[in-house]
């Protein structure tokens, strides 16, 4: 006599079980975000400038900034400032404004490195009046854009990069944050460089964020004033 062929068990579940399914799974996708988020902090939610670290880290000198320049005339129907290549007029205005923001930081104990382009020159030029393009014809990107920042940084003085939205997803992905949202213009990712030579990202600060950062910095001046 044939073996009779035992029916496969089927695993159904009801409406309440899979809710207590869907809401889960959705823990688990919330927590993934918090314990593992996939851009670094942004600086201008809460007090994050003063808890971050990044104001007692840029008196010390201990930063890395990378700053994507302003709005690039041939990707914008805005007047060019100048060549195509540059910025827009209204990119001008918002690198001059970019400019004051770390001015009222302090610059005394900042250097700038520009990536060699007119955008970023310009950028550069805007904010700080002056450019210092880095040596050689391309922008300093890539797997080993880390070590090549490093050794670029004289210690006790913090290191400014104005370069490329690329560049900096190519430094994110070496802190660890390999899908990162791509970064606006004008925005810096502030990465600290700690006792032990390794980088730390500390977050993001949006070019439109600053004047409402430096106004709660202003009211909490005495409470984080920069060592003398």
């Amino acid at each position: 006599m044939a073996d009779s062929i035992q029916p496969r068990s089927r695993i159904v579940l009801g409406k309440r079980q899979w809710r207590v399914v869907i809401v889960a799974a959705l823990c688990l996708a919330v927590t993934g975000v918090v314990l593992w988020p996939t851009t670094p902090p942004d600086l201008a939610v809460g007090k994050r400038l003063q808890t971050s670290g990044v104001l007692a880290a840029w008196h010390k000198g201990d930063l890395i900034v990378l700053v994507r320049h302003e709005e690039r005339c041939d990707r914008s129907s805005n007047q060019c400032q100048g060549p195509e290549d540059g910025l827009t007029l209204p990119g001008s205005q918002s690198s001059a404004a970019l400019g004051q923001a770390f001015k009222a930081l302090g610059m005394d104990n900042s250097d700038v490195l520009v990536s060699p382009t007119t955008r970023t020159a310009q950028t550069s030029r805007f904010m700080f009046g002056t450019t210092r393009l880095s040596t050689g014809t391309l922008a300093i990107c890539g797997h080993t854009m880390s070590e090549e920042i490093l050794t670029r940084k004289t210690a006790g003085r913090n290191l400014l990069l104005i370069t490329h939205s690329a560049c900096i997803s190519d430094f994110e992905r070496s802190l660890g944050y390999p899908h990162a949202d791509a970064t606006e213009y004008g925005s810096s990712l502030f990465v600290e460089v700690t006792a032990s030579g390794t980088l730390k990202a500390l977050g993001i600060m949006h070019a439109r964020d600053w004047t409402s950062a430096l106004k709660q910095l202003k009211r909490l001046e005495p409470l984080y004033r920069p060592p003398e």
